[in-house]
């Protein structure tokens, strides 16, 4: 063997994480996790996930090399499920878990309590659940929230400051950006292609899973008070979810075909957001969500409600408007302003780009998830050294007694 290869410095071992994940629908919490595991570099980590069913996120994980096993994950877990849990942490030699939703917060507590592999729960939303708080007491858990509000909340509750970090959301700002002259033509036809509608047709965007916590009957109240004082206006919902039946009688209902579209679940995201004018977000209760962080980076002036984080995100007046949940009236107003002053849009536009390169930067959260999941590790190792030699002397003060 050659004398320079055997004193070649071995890399080090790569950290083992184990991801998870409560549910595999198409939402901001599922986009989060397959963005993180994007950027964990893959000489650094192996990454192992755990999904409660099979599903094309569940492949899309594979696809980016992780190794991916299901098991049921309700509320209240089983034994069959506990013991998977349990039984991959000790097979993988997972030296951090980390879980996302209050159901993979309990089953991931339950398993890294029993393998003394510590955990780390990302709460996605507003505020803790009494599941997420139960868990993190019975089974010691760190906790990681996404904005300041729910970090607050959690200190509320009583957890202590060194079981809690506050790591922001953030958002592709080189996927998502604004569309120039320089670029090449789009890969796919945006919604605004695909519905027929001319460049300088105002077009109105509603963003995410049509559920009750979105408010997307707000949004399509909105619209209907528009008809007739914007008429040159549309208005798209991108998404789909348990209220897309409520949106479609509304849509009948009101007589709105042809003017508030339903487009469903699209793919090449970037693309669609581009070609809106405004996304509004009608959510009744959000943490910091990432399909504003997303109209922000292209460059898309947004109308939101002031709930959660999201006043932390929209400066109200530069980078869009915030109006209060449940309010269509206050959101159509800040709506037809953006429609009839086109340079106040592109002001708005230009600013709301500017804060996301600048305070929402997705690498900079991944670099502080990476310097928890370093964290823990380093603390179990040091727990487990200190209990190696507790146990070492233990035994030679009872062998120096006989």
């Amino acid at each position: 063997m050659n004398a320079l290869a055997e004193h070649r410095p071995s890399s080090p071992p790569r950290l083992r994480v184990l991801q998870v994940v409560g549910n595999t629908i198409v939402g901001g919490m599922e986009t989060y996790v397959e963005r993180l595991i994007e950027r964990l570099p893959p000489e650094r980590y192996a990454i192992s996930a755990l999904l409660p069913q099979e599903s094309p996120f569940g492949d899309r994980l594979r696809a980016q090399g992780v190794d991916v096993m299901v098991t049921p994950m309700p509320h209240d877990p089983p034994w069959a499920s506990i013991q998977t849990a349990h039984m991959l942490i000790r097979h993988a030699g997972i030296q951090v878990v980390h879980t996302h939703l209050e159901n993979a917060h309990l089953l991931g507590g339950l398993a890294g309590r029993l393998c003394g592999t510590p955990v780390l729960a990302t709460v996605h939303g507003r505020q803790l659940t009494i599941l997420d708080l139960e868990a993190h007491r019975a089974t010691g858990t760190h906790v990681l929230t996404v904005c300041a509000q729910t970090y607050y909340h959690a200190l509320g509750l009583g957890l202590a400051p060194a079981q809690l970090s506050c790591v922001l959301n953030g958002v592709d700002t080189v996927r998502f950006r604004p569309r120039s002259a320089a670029d090449t033509p789009e890969p796919v036809p945006s919604v605004r292609e695909r519905l027929g509608l001319a460049a300088d047709v105002p077009l109105v965007g509603f963003v995410g899973r049509l559920s009750p916590e979105k408010g997307p009957e707000v949004f399509l109240r909105a619209a209907l008070q528009l008809r007739e004082r914007c008429p040159a206006a549309h208005f798209v919902l991108l998404g789909d979810g348990p209220m897309r039946e409520m949106a479609s009688g509304f849509i009948e209902r009101h007589q709105l075909h042809g003017r508030v579209h339903l487009a469903g679940l699209l793919d090449d995201m970037p693309v669609h957001l581009r070609s809106l004018d405004i996304v509004v977000s009608t959510s009744h209760s959000e943490a910091m969500p990432l399909a504003l962080m997303e109209a922000m980076a292209s460059g898309v002036p947004v109308v939101a409600t002031r709930v959660g984080g999201v006043p932390d995100m929209v400066v109200a007046g530069h980078t869009g408007w915030l109006a209060g949940a449940g309010d269509p009236n206050g959101i159509a107003n800040f709506v037809a302003r953006l429609i009839d002053q086109p340079d106040e849009r592109r002001a708005f536009g230009l600013a709301a780009r500017e804060r996301a390169e600048r305070q929402m930067s997705l690498d900079h959260g991944v670099r502080q998830v990476e310097q928890l999941y370093a964290r823990l590790a380093g603390a179990h190792q040091q727990e487990v050294v200190q209990a190696v030699a507790g146990g070492a002397a233990v035994r030679r003060g009872r062998a120096a007694a006989r």
